[in-house]
């Protein structure tokens, strides 16, 4: 195998359970390693065994750490069992979100799962695997059986999804491209949230298809919205919205500057006949743009849930001054007692340098809640916290 030694700095990072090595903090290879083979990584004062992960030769994060601690045999058995004992944890929490009339849900949460650099949804029994590192690419087959014999329910399709930069050699290695590789599938598969209907586009949508990390918060928005006037800015498919119109919202807009997702949004509610009860409305701009010169419109709960700001650390001060400019510009179109929700996905941006932006644009107002990732998506390690949101009431 694989045998690899790390900078003192890396070495300490693994041992506190950190799930990356990165090219640069490896000093001594045992050979050239190849994509997806199972490195050892070795004490850099002792000839022992300190920790195993996945190496990718082509990624500056050349490792992703599998196992830490004292040595294992890396053979079928111990993979197989290696995901039967994940989902065996992860039962209780699958049973509760079906009996809560949910079947759209994280299965496998990447490296805060065990499994670095995979993702694995599941939409009403159809699985959506994207990968995020080349070094899954050789186990696909057998990461389809090994679901196949843990999964505790049901599934009727695997999708594939992979991350840009992984899609040519994926495709020119392997002959693997995006699609529906197990089973049969629609791009769009109907399931349920807290007994609501949602489409997730399942091979060609955003993410996996739908996001699910935010079902916690669209839970929260419903109990603040009754006989409410709401605004949903950035809205895509409008899971906020089909919330606050469920929670007795006495007017809804939609405000997104994709004809595609409001297309779906507006599908969304038609899948939910019992919410026409709400006015509903949409309006196709730029939010930043509407918010600031649009109609003098104001609402008594507005939700701002915008795309990622910061794709790289390069981005991070924008990014932070794009979220004080949105605050600032909800702020002004809220009613005396109106709630602005305010949420951030930027990993790049810290939740303490959200919450600054944002309460300072606001005037620090009272707090109802902060929140941060739901149980399906809890992040084990600080790169990996990248939701946060919270709640201020206007006086």
């Amino acid at each position: 195998m694989l045998k690899l030694r790390l900078t003192a700095a890396a070495e300490r990072h693994v041992r506190a359970g950190h799930p990356w090595v990165y090219s640069d903090s490896i000093t001594d290879f045992s050979r050239g390693g190849e994509l997806g083979e199972v490195a050892i990584i070795y004490d850099r004062k002792k000839d022992k065994l300190l920790a195993l992960g996945l190496y990718d030769p082509q990624s500056p994060l050349a490792v992703r750490i599998l196992h830490v601690g004292k040595p294992v045999k890396v053979d079928e058995a111990w993979w197989q069992q290696r995901m039967a004992d994940f989902m065996q944890q992860r039962g209780e929490l699958i049973h509760s979100l079906h009996s809560s009339g949910t079947n759209g849900f994280r299965l496998i949460n990447g490296e805060s799962s065990g499994w670095p650099g995979l993702v694995v949804d599941s939409y009403a029994g159809v699985l959506v695997m994207k990968l995020y590192t080349g070094a899954w690419l050789p186990y696909v087959q057998r990461l389809l059986q090994w679901l196949a014999s843990s999964l505790p329910y049901p599934h009727t399709a695997v999708v594939l999804r992979l991350a840009r930069n992984i899609q040519s050699i994926a495709a020119e290695r392997y002959g693997l491209k995006e699609g529906c590789i197990h089973g049969s599938t629609e791009d769009t598969v109907i399931f349920t949230e807290n007994e609501l209907h949602f489409e997730a586009e399942v091979i060609r949508g955003q993410k996996t298809g739908f996001f699910l990390d935010q079902r916690e918060n669209r839970a929260r928005v419903q109990q603040m919205a009754a006989s409410r006037d709401v605004l949903n800015a950035f809205s895509f498919s409008g899971g906020f919205s089909l919330y606050a119109a469920r929670g007795g919202a006495r007017s809804v807009s939609d405000l997104d500057i994709s004809q595609h997702a409001l297309d779906s949004a507006r599908r969304n509610m038609a899948l939910n006949p019992s919410l026409r009860a709400t006015a509903y409305h949409q309006v196709k701009a730029d939010c930043f743009d509407w918010l600031t010169r649009g109609p003098r419109q104001s609402f008594d709960l507005i939700i701002c849930d915008p795309p990622s700001m910061a794709k790289r650390e390069a981005d991070r001060g924008k990014a932070i001054q794009a979220y004080h400019q949105l605050a600032q510009s909800c702020w002004a179109r809220l009613r005396p007692g109106g709630v602005l929700l305010a949420a951030s996905c930027s990993a790049h941006v810290s939740t303490e340098e959200f919450y600054s932006a944002t309460l300072d644009a606001t005037g620090h107002p009272a707090e109802l809640w902060r929140s941060s990732h739901a149980a399906d998506h809890v992040a084990s390690f600080t790169e990996a916290h990248y939701l946060k949101a919270v709640a201020l009431q206007r006086p």
